[in-house]
């Protein structure tokens, strides 16, 4: 093998179209405008019509309507009626899992045995391929498709992951060694072991704890188990989760408590993103097609076309409060303009759509034993109207039961409420039968004209003899009975002063009880940013809390000032008063990357009958590809010495490969990515790192939501190249999702692959490995550009849809030599590996891979 230098190459792909038109008919290319002399040597035979591709398997990313569905192998077939044409064959597999609506799904035909999809009844809706970047492209008019949400996807393309097993874990471990007294060293671990198969999770929530003093009278302690064993599935016709195990009542209604049962209960998280929660309906009447636009203090939240006569506007996000200002603009100029008021509070659901919760079982204790007796409890909340909702419950327990009604209202103007009463019923042993009522009051309203909010108040009032089941089971089974609930207060409201970018929080709570002294709770906060000379965005914050239990009042006052210093550090001082202690503190904190950050303080503490002490902080976080990890040390004069540590990470294992990661939600949803070996590979940012197998796992993975994973082209290596470096996933819950990234490791060299006769490799051949990866397209005068060589290793060369030769990469290489490279013939009726392995793609990013 011998080098040469390569003059300027005119690739100016000015395919010089003599055609006029760049439909489906053939083009003929003016081949006397390209800069070759060897003119006649061209390979035209993938760009001769537009959009045509021969006829073969090919791998493509589908993408519909622009939104990344998956990468499948699509066969290309000639229609029996158009032998020089082909078309895409779109499997009855991927047309299941497009979200199209029931009438659209049986105006599509097929073709080719059954095999291949037409749309052609689907008015408007194209299928188009583009190998320039490996996607097949189809548009389909919305009002084929069932919904519409950049965010979101139809539960039809739902990805149920695949089986694997999963450990997560979060460690603490802290020393403390006082002035006096014994040594300390304490531990814990808590987290998730897991298994998956198909939309089924198993889970079992594990925790455990060390102690251990030291000194005169050495002790101590430990103790492991588990908090819970359980399985749950996603029901997506039904909206709901399935659970059966052991678990925690979850209601809207009632208190909580442990049990070991079954519970099917509506999942908001499975709605798209503008339809979770409560939000209003927008109805009106257009005289004409119309646009519809609805603004709030001059921003668009909603733009939309309806056509003359009633409209409904039903996925506004939940997150909207507040007037609402909507426009309807006519074809004939006129325009009709209304408001629409609204507040949320827990209990207003959408018009026409019911949440519901069921569960049934026996109270279990922590120590896994069955104790007390078998219930069944349901509640619902039904939209009735746009501004009003019904919703109740009841629990039947055998000697305790229960039943609740309640209705909530939209007040526009002056916001929204809802009021329900519990009756409930319970006979103890040593006890006539116990009964009484609850009722409650819950309150929102957002004051838009005045930027604040009262996210909440509430008011609740239990009669003396009303239970819960929680105190039911207490009294019955542990005569533990105090405590009862009289009086309940609680309001949370918040205050914004734009102008001076002045925020105002506040939270109050009061409870009273039948048997024991009441509880009070304030708390107020207050945060700004001002500028002080020549210093901007300084962050001031002040925060007060009281604490009132069993008469004793607990008060507590923290102030903060941070100073900026450049783009990442800042200087701070705080002060806190607690206990009749003061303490003050001067800090730096630096960000010294996107994964590392670290706080260093120290000052005073004095008062409290106690003597003025030094005492000095620092704390340091690491998010790695494997765990994150924190480290604190404190001192603080005469009194003691303190270290801890923390980490949160966890392992998955699949069949596809298994990965260290950093921690996430425990047991959670999680994607596992795959650079095909390469190891290091930049995933979202480089917040994680592929490891040497080329797997890595995200953990911070949204379920039933459109989430993309990318590749970090900046920081790749240099001998890392990327031809699919973005894919998206919707996940089910807690599943264990599987992606492949294109990704090819190895040198790049500017190559010259000439024939035995001197002829060259026609324009537009394409340069293969033995994975069936094409690795460049010849152009003129056999030039070709090849990445991810490996030394030693054979490519092949196909045009007119074969293998025509074969070259061999020399063992020693130097990063993007330039070369001059033999192509040895192939016999036409010779296959060649790279042949075999194109014609056998399989399937590598489906979002329902066949288990």
């Amino acid at each position: 093998m011998s080098t040469f230098h390569i003059n300027k190459i005119s690739l100016a792909m000015a395919f010089a179209l003599a055609s006029t038109s760049m439909s489906s008919k053939a083009v003929e290319f003016n081949t006397d405008m390209l800069d070759t002399a060897d003119k006649a040597n061209i390979d035209f035979s993938r760009f001769s019509k537009a959009n045509y591709i021969l006829p073969g398997l090919y791998q493509l990313g589908l993408r519909v309507n622009d939104q990344n569905v998956g990468e499948y192998p699509f066969n290309y077939y000639p229609r029996d009626n158009e032998p020089d044409s082909s078309e895409a064959c779109v499997s009855p597999q991927i047309v299941s899992e497009l979200g199209l609506k029931p009438a659209a799904l049986n105006k599509v035909t097929y073709w080719h045995q059954g095999e291949c999809a037409d749309f052609s009844q689907l008015d408007g809706t194209t299928v188009r391929g583009d190998l320039s970047n490996s996607s097949l492209q189809l548009s389909i008019p919305q009002a084929w498709i069932e919904y519409s949400d950049p965010n979101w996807v139809p539960s039809s393309r739902w990805d149920e992951g695949i089986p694997g097993l999963l450990l997560d874990y979060s460690l603490n471990a802290s020393m403390s060694r006082p002035n006096e007294g014994s040594n300390s060293q304490n531990a814990s671990i808590s987290g998730t072991v897991g298994a998956n198969a198909g939309a089924w999770r198993l889970r079992g929530d594990y925790q455990g704890s060390y102690s251990r003093a030291s000194g005169s009278s050495q002790s101590s302690e430990h103790n492991m188990d588990w908090s819970r064993v359980y399985m749950y599935r996603a029901l997506p016709t039904l909206r709901s989760t399935l659970s059966v195990g052991e678990n925690y009542l979850s209601s809207s209604i009632f208190d909580s408590w442990r049990y070991t049962g079954m519970s099917l209960s509506s999942d908001d998280r499975m709605l798209p993103p503008a339809l979770r929660g409560y939000a209003p309906e927008v109805s009106g009447i257009a005289k004409t097609n119309a646009k519809v636009v609805v603004t709030q203090q001059g921003r668009v939240l909603y733009e939309t076309t309806v056509p003359s006569g009633p409209f409904r506007i039903q996925d506004l996000s939940s997150a909207v409060t507040g007037k609402l200002d909507v426009k309807v603009e006519e074809q004939d100029g006129t325009v009709q303009t209304f408001q629409v008021d609204t507040a949320t509070i827990p209990y207003l659901t959408r018009p026409g759509m019911v949440r519901y919760k069921f569960a049934m079982g026996r109270p279990s204790t922590y120590e896994h034993h069955i104790q007390g007796p078998t219930f069944a409890t349901g509640e619902f909340s039904w939209g009735i109207a746009n501004s009003w909702s019904l919703y109740g419950g009841s629990i039947l327990a055998g000697d305790y039961n229960s039943a609740s009604m309640g209705i909530g209202r939209d007040l526009f103007l002056l916001g929204a409420i809802s009021a329900d009463v519990t009756q409930s019923f319970a006979r103890l042993p040593s006890e006539e039968k116990r009964q009484g009522k609850s009722w409650r009051l819950s309150y929102s309203k957002r004051f838009d004209e005045y930027d604040s909010e009262v996210t909440f108040a509430g008011y609740r009032f239990s009669e003396r003899d009303y239970m819960s089941m929680g105190e039911f089971l207490d009294a019955r089974y542990h005569e533990e009975n105090s405590g009862h609930d009289k009086e309940l207060y609680t309001i949370t409201a918040n205050k914004n002063f734009s102008e001076v970018g002045l925020s105002f929080y506040f939270s109050y709570s009061h409870q009273t009880y039948w048997d024991q002294p009441t509880d009070d709770r304030y708390s107020l906060s207050g945060s700004t940013y001002v500028s002080l000379f020549s210093l901007k965005n300084v962050s001031l914050n002040v925060s007060a809390t009281r604490s009132k239990i069993s008469e004793r009042n607990d008060d507590a006052v923290f102030v903060s000032l941070s100073i900026p210093m450049g783009n990442s550090a800042s200087i701070g001082y705080d002060g806190q008063y607690s206990n009749n202690r003061y303490s003050q503190n001067v800090s730096y904190y630096d960000r010294v990357d996107n994964n590392n950050n670290y706080r260093v303080s120290t000052g005073v503490s004095s008062g409290g009958d106690e003597s003025t002490r030094t005492q000095f902080n620092g704390y340091y976080s690491h998010r790695g590809d494997f765990a994150d990890m924190s480290a604190n040390a404190a001192y603080s004069q005469g009194n003691y010495t303190s270290a801890g540590m923390t980490m949160q990470g966890g392992a998955t294992i699949t069949a596809k490969g298994a990965a260290l990661h950093s921690g996430g939600i425990s047991g959670g949803t999680r994607l596992m990515v795959d650079t095909e070996g390469v190891g290091g590979v930049p995933i979202n940012g480089g917040r994680v790192h592929t490891n040497g197998y080329g797997i890595g796992v995200i953990t911070d993975m949204n379920s039933y939501y459109r989430n993309s994973t990318s590749i970090d082209l900046t920081k790749m290596a240099d001998d890392v190249d990327s031809s699919r470096s973005v894919v998206d996933s919707a996940l089910t819950d807690g599943a264990i999702g599987y992606r492949k990234f294109g990704v090819t490791k190895g040198a790049k060299a500017l190559a010259v692959l000439a024939m035995a006769d001197g002829s060259h490799p026609p324009f537009g051949a394409s340069v293969r490995n033995s994975e069936g990866k094409e690795l460049a397209i010849v152009g003129d005068g056999g030039i070709a550009w090849l990445t991810g060589l490996q030394g030693g290793e054979s490519l092949d060369v196909l045009w007119d849809g074969a293998t025509q030769c074969a070259i061999s990469i020399p063992k020693t290489l130097r990063d993007q030599e330039q070369l001059l490279l033999p192509c040895h013939t192939v016999a036409q009726s010779q296959t060649s590996t790279a042949a075999k392995n194109s014609a056998a793609i399989e399937p590598t990013d489906n979002i329902h891979e066949e288990q």
